[in-house]
């Protein structure tokens, strides 16, 4: 396990559960400064399922635009 110092505190690599298929992801350190770092919350999809909807996302956007 990796562990780093945090303001008094030690962070770990987290094991969470993604809201649509339901996996076991890990979050790792590096990952959890990143976001840290850009204020965004901790993810709650694993890499697969975050692929899957930007690329919905996407598809429905460019037919939306060529409507």
């Amino acid at each position: 396990m990796i562990e780093k110092e945090e303001k008094g505190g030690i962070m770990e690599n987290k094991e969470l559960q993604c809201v649509d298929c339901g996996t076991i992801f890990n979050f790792s350190v590096k990952d959890q400064e990143f976001f840290q770092q850009k204020g965004f919350t901790d993810p709650k999809r694993c890499i697969p399922c975050r692929r899957k909807k930007k690329t919905d996302r996407i598809n429905r956007e460019a037919r939306d635009v060529s409507r």
